[in-house]
């Protein structure tokens, strides 16, 4: 599918690559900008002030979210009215979890604002992420939690591109995905909050956007990473930003692999026929493409003499943006393949329920507590499943010290355990500086997925039932590799045998998906791999956990088989002897 060139074709696309560095901006975006940035220093500067006096700040931070809301259902029912302080925000409201505040949510999407937001509080929508279970978690967007989130972005965007100044007015290469991927009882969208501040963003910032929003409700995620692609490999992008890594990987994987098809469609102004996009969208996108002979060419001659078609050849990149904390870092490694030596940039701990830190430099997971924005509490992580865990405040964490964050947010969550283990690096004057080590105990991440142990336990026991097998004794563990995965560990009995075990195992996979929506969209968009069937020696695991469980300093009693393992290596001893899938 090589596009033939001619002398004056190669000479136009000469000219194409000087045009990338020496392209003007438009005068409007040249007046706006310093008006602009000078709104985003002010958020920067506001986060960074807040740091000399942590203390207070989080005090003021605390009492603005209950006052907001104390003529609310939730707010009567937890006696808003009767805080003054911590200590009576403390006696007044436990540590909570969804479940407690599911009640009110469900009203909430049902029409009644009132029950958890007070006067001139509007919610634009639900951000939907995946719960504990097998019901995914609805987190309201009010006004100020809007505002809040953007502030931080307004922080983190500004502090990035005073660091990288090449970057201001370039193209920006982001993935967002639908806000409305389904409505409420009450009418609400419901869906990733990524598609609202995209669709919300300043005018400025958005016409550098070279991804159509759009593009987000592709459902075949090859067509998906193809179409964003086919809009962005022709410009001089500055910047790419996602939060999982592996996006950015997919994308650049995704134009290497159809290098030849993507040439031929920027040399026609053509999207491949044989990409899966529907009809209305094909034809949006369409009408906004046409032929680039110049571009092709100069894509065309990186192809021919690389014999790849990668970004750090193609794109003048001055930063990356994404997750480098956790297991997240683990991508990191095939960052220098596709994009070289540039430099990234930890978009902060950040979720659907808010955000908590702020990076203010390149290649550290560690940022600055966003104390404006929530109210922190802190558990000791030695003593996170305590009944009665010591509970810190923001300026009461010591350096090197492992925590879990309870979080306050204008989304109408208070006291809420996110489940996020975060290790503090140093302070910044008053303020801890803190970076994400994984979720809850009982968690694994390896893209974004937030898979918990009581979710694989549920899919374990519902695949068995099918198959009308007795529980069985079984370990899921992380696995890394170009397309990460997780293996099925797992001990055959007299009713189990290979094949039943490979079925078993295949329908696991099916009830993980169905059960958790966030590992369901990281495998359709090939960001994860199928679980792995690996079949261990007879009695291998019982005799494991008999071996562990002596371990224990205070007996068998107190030792707890893991279904779920955390950390990509955590099975580093177990034996692969037969893998399957």
């Amino acid at each position: 599918m090589t596009c033939r060139t001619s002398d004056s074709d190669k000479a136009s696309a000469d000219k194409s690559v000087a045009d990338l560095s020496n392209r003007r901006h438009p005068i409007l975006d040249r007046i706006v900008l310093p008006l602009a940035t000078a709104h985003s220093r002010r958020m920067l500067a506001r986060l960074l002030e807040a740091t000399a006096d942590t203390a207070k700040s989080q005090n003021n931070t605390l009492l603005s979210k209950i006052r907001r809301n104390q003529k609310t259902e939730y707010g009567r029912d937890y006696g808003f009215s009767n805080i003054r302080g911590y200590e009576d925000f403390v006696r007044q409201i436990p540590i909570t979890k969804y479940e407690t505040l599911e009640p009110y949510i469900e009203k909430v999407k049902a029409g009644n604002i009132e029950a958890m937001f007070g006067d001139g509080q509007k919610v634009f929508m639900f951000a939907k992420t995946s719960g504990t279970t097998n019901a995914p978690k609805y987190i309201p967007v009010t006004t100020p939690f809007l505002q809040e989130y953007r502030q931080g972005w307004n922080a983190f965007g500004i502090k990035v591109l005073m660091d990288h100044p090449d970057a201001f007015l370039r193209p920006i290469v982001q993935m967002t995905s639908p806000m409305d991927e389904e409505y409420s009882s009450g009418g609400f969208p419901c869906g990733a909050i990524t598609g609202l501040m995209a669709a919300t963003q300043k005018r400025l910032v958005r016409r550098y956007y070279v991804v159509p929003r759009d593009i987000g409700y592709i459902a075949d995620a090859t067509a998906r990473y193809y179409c964003a692609m086919r809009f962005c490999i022709t410009t001089n992008a500055a910047f790419m930003i996602t939060a999982s890594p592996a996006t950015q990987l997919r994308l650049v994987r995704t134009a290497d692999q159809f290098a030849r098809q993507l040439i031929r469609d920027v040399h026609d102004g053509t999207i491949c026929e044989d990409m899966d996009i529907p009809t209305d969208l094909r034809r949006q996108f369409a009408g906004r493409l046409s032929r680039d002979v110049n571009s092709a060419n100069r894509l065309n001659a990186i192809a021919e003499q690389t014999g790849r078609l990668l970004p750090r050849d193609y794109w003048n990149l001055s930063f990356l943006a994404n997750w480098t904390g956790g297991t997240m870092g683990l991508h990191l490694r095939d960052f220098p393949e596709y994009f070289g030596d540039v430099p990234v940039r930890d978009i902060g701990l950040l979720a659907s329920e808010g955000r908590m830190s702020t990076p203010i430099e390149d290649h550290t997971s560690s940022g600055v507590l966003d104390l404006c924005s929530n109210f922190y509490e802190f558990i000791p992580a030695d003593e996170y499943e305590s009944k009665k865990p010591t509970v810190l405040r923001a300026h009461e964490l010591e350096k090197n010290r492992e925590y879990f964050i309870l979080l306050t947010t204008s989304a109408g969550f208070y006291r809420y355990d996110i489940g996020d283990r975060i290790r503090v690096t140093g302070f910044h004057q008053s303020a801890p500086k803190i970076e994400f080590l994984h979720k809850g105990l009982h968690t694994c991440s390896i893209t974004g997925e937030k898979l918990t142990e009581q979710q694989v336990v549920m899919a374990f026991d519902e695949a068995a039932q099918k198959f009308n097998l007795n529980a069985h004794n079984f370990v899921l563990a992380p696995q890394w590799s170009e397309c990460p995965f997780y293996r099925l560990h797992l001990e055959p009995t007299d009713t189990l045998d290979a094949q039943l075990a490979q079925n078993l195992s295949e329908e696991f996979e099916r009830r993980i998906q169905a059960i958790n929506i966030e590992y369901a969209s990281k495998r359709e968009s090939g960001r994860l791999a199928e679980v792995q069937l690996n079949l261990l020696p007879n009695q291998w695991l019982t005799n494991y956990d008999s071996k562990r469980a002596a371990c224990q300093r205070r007996g068998n009693e107190q030792y707890k088989h893991r279904f779920l393992l955390s950390q990509v290596g955590d099975d580093q001893e177990f034996p692969v002897t037969r893998q399957h899938g």
